[in-house]
């Protein structure tokens, strides 16, 4: 069925009422099954697979990939081959949808467990419990789903507003089902041995892999002599290093500092060339330039000038200068400065989000009439008495697990509404949530009230980005079940089975990776941030919070004339956005961002992105078959670069427990 919408006039003057009608008659497509139980097995399996690969890149870059097309393509491609092989019936198209509203809900509850969760416990060194992590992630989760569809019927039904991710997403399955089976099959063939191959190269790179499959399969220990199982160095300039060492070569060094305590390392991490390929060749160029700036230039001078050096643990052991120390000691400050001010600037300068938000608040006439959708809706008196309940429930849990006083978990809640109006606005019209910039709002309010507890920030903040970017993205994920015909109290019941499937897949998942135990068995907060997992976004809320609790006055001078620069450059790059209409080339945000991440993964995300940027130029012509391979198999391909080396890095750790 090819897709139908309304035109601008009679999405301007007709009612809300008679857009229904004309949706229910016009676009609905009855009783085809939609919320079954494959799709709902499917959704879940999928859901919690991608997010668990959503939370390893997030906990190496700090950037939520979303998961939702792919999930309609794997979803599209394992029931077309069943359905050939004669083993199950063929998908329908509202059976994909189901499954990638399931898929996309796991992929978005997990956010915290990177960013405010992580900053919580690196700021008081005290591990949150798995099953708080889980009943905190559910409960906030389930207030931001009663949110969403009550917006639903304003944003989408109503004023028919484009949520163009959504609205992709909807298009990509219109097309699926209706006669552009072997695109898809073909994208899918791509996703598929891409991820094949990024899983064996991950594979080939990893510790554990290689243990299992030399001393454990094919017993090398005994017959070959191996102590130690051999595997290719991700760091491909360890190779030059080792000769280096023999042979007493040249190493690289700026103002005497040796350029691999400066993290200026050469690696071919499979995944960051994928997230390079989605983020694209600005945004990966002004987190390189971010790098450079910050690992090449300011940080050699800072050590040189003693600001950056050598600390002493509590347990008396030198900690030698490293990259984490570099972000620690000092460049994380005018790295939170660039993303915290480039937010508010990019916020300030969309004045239209809040002229909407507060059209949204005042509300709108009243619809006369039945309400035709009333059977397939989800009942409004749900998310009435729905959204206070589990606001009270929220703010206990927030004051018996984190210590949050309940005033201030009260005082949250309205905050909450506002900003989730203000998210929801900027879904729909950019794809674009500012839940960065609003959650510092809230986390500067709450720190100026409470300077002395860490959770009376970070948790209120949390709680308002996960419930606002939640309800915003189930808008965006609406939307085209709305397009294609589909029950809504459907996809609410998915969002919420979403929601089991990411909690349940990635806390144990987060404890194995982010928090594992040592050999008596204990764990430490000190594990969260390592070289392999940056976590940039946790740094960005903890340097808040620091910042908060002890004041400019902690700080040494020159991170605090670091900060006054970062601001104004952040003013400066953001005003020229504004003034270009977005053509200027740089991102303060991502700028900051590269202060944060390990160079050497900022770099393969560059040769990413770069990768694709030219290839896409070489082949414009829509039809040929570099157009077909490089711009339409672009987000596939990426996306089995993704999947299939954090799936294989998962699973790497995982045998490492097992194996000892």
């Amino acid at each position: 069925m090819a897709l139908i919408q309304l035109t601008e006039e009679q999405v301007r003057t007709w009612s809300r009422a008679q857009k229904d009608q004309w949706w229910f008659a016009n676009v609905f497509r009855g009783d085809m099954p939609q919320l079954t139980l494959r799709s709902g097995l499917t959704g879940f399996v999928l859901g919690g697979a991608l997010a668990a690969t959503g939370l390893y890149i997030a906990g190496k870059t700090g950037i939520t990939i979303g998961v939702g097309l792919t999930s309609v393509i794997l979803a599209f491609a394992i029931f077309r081959i069943m359905h050939g092989a004669g083993l199950a019936a063929d998908y329908t198209i509202l059976e994909n949808n189901c499954t990638q509203s399931i898929a996309t809900a796991a992929g978005y509850v997990v956010t915290p467990l990177t960013s405010s969760f992580a900053a919580y416990m690196l700021v008081t060194e005290r591990i949150v419990p798995w099953w708080q992590m889980v009943v905190w992630m559910i409960v906030i989760s389930v207030i931001g789903v009663l949110l969403a569809f009550p917006m639903k019927r304003r944003f989408i039904n109503d004023e028919q507003l484009p949520f163009p991710e959504g609205r992709a997403c909807g298009v990509v399955l219109d097309a699926l089902y209706t006669g552009a089976a072997t695109a898809g099959m073909f994208k899918a063939k791509l996703l598929g041995w891409t991820a094949v191959a990024a899983g064996t190269y991950q594979m080939i790179v990893s510790d554990g892999w290689m243990k299992l499959v030399q001393f454990k399969l094919l017993m090398m220990d005994r017959w070959a002599g191996l102590k130690e199982p051999w595997h290719f160095s991700e760091r491909l300039d360890a190779y030059y290093y080792a000769a280096a060492a023999k042979s007493g070569w040249w190493i690289p060094s700026i103002l005497g500092t040796d350029v691999r305590q400066l993290g200026l390392r050469l690696t071919l991490d499979v995944a960051m060339l994928g997230v390079g390929g989605l983020m694209g060749i600005a945004i990966a160029t002004s987190c390189l330039l971010g790098a450079f700036v910050n690992f090449a230039i300011l940080a050699p001078i800072m050590i040189s000038a003693g600001d950056i050096v050598p600390r002493v643990s509590a347990t008396g052991a030198v900690i030698p200068i490293n990259r984490a120390e570099i972000v620690n000691q000092w460049s994380l400050w005018w790295g939170v400065t660039m993303m915290v001010v480039g937010s508010l600037v990019s916020l300030a300068g969309r004045p239209e989000l809040f002229r909407s938000a507060w059209r949204s608040l005042k509300g709108g006439a009243k619809d006369k009439g039945t309400d035709v959708l009333a059977h397939i809706e989800l009942p409004l008196w749900m998310s009435w008495a729905g959204v206070p309940v589990f606001s009270a429930i929220g703010v206990w849990i927030t004051h018996e697990f984190f210590g949050v006083p309940w005033l201030l978990a009260l005082v949250s809640l309205p905050l909450i509404f506002v900003l989730t109006v203000i998210c929801t606005n900027s879904m729909a019209l950019t794809s674009w949530t500012p839940t960065g910039a609003l959650s510092k709002i809230t986390q500067f309010t709450m720190g100026a009230v409470d300077r002395a507890n860490p959770a009376s920030n970070l948790i209120p903040a949390g709680m308002t980005a996960e419930i606002s970017s939640n309800a915003a993205n189930l808008l965006s994920d609406i939307k085209p079940g709305y397009m294609l015909g589909a029950k809504p109290r459907q996809q609410a019941i998915g969002h919420v089975i979403g929601l089991f499937a990411g909690a349940l897949a990635c806390v144990p998942l987060y404890f194995l990776l982010f928090l594992p135990a040592d050999a008596n068995g204990v764990r430490s907060t000190a594990t969260i941030v390592s070289e392999q997992f940056a976590m940039p976004a946790a740094l960005q809320w903890k340097g808040v919070a620091d910042l908060i609790t002890k004041g400019l006055t902690s700080l040494a001078p020159s991170a605090i004339v670091s900060m006054v620069v970062a601001a104004a450059c952040a003013v400066a790059i953001e005003v020229a956005k504004i003034v270009t209409k977005g053509r200027f080339p740089l991102s303060a945000v991502s700028i900051g961002l590269g202060v944060v991440l390990p160079p050497e993964a900022t770099f393969a995300m560059w040769v990413g992105a770069m990768i694709f940027w030219w290839t896409k130029r070489r082949n414009p012509v829509p039809g040929t078959k570099g157009h077909d391979f490089w711009v339409e198999g672009c987000e596939p391909i990426c996306a089995g670069l993704i999947s299939g080396a954090a799936l294989v890095g998962i699973g790497n750790a995982i045998v490492n427990v097992l194996l000892g």
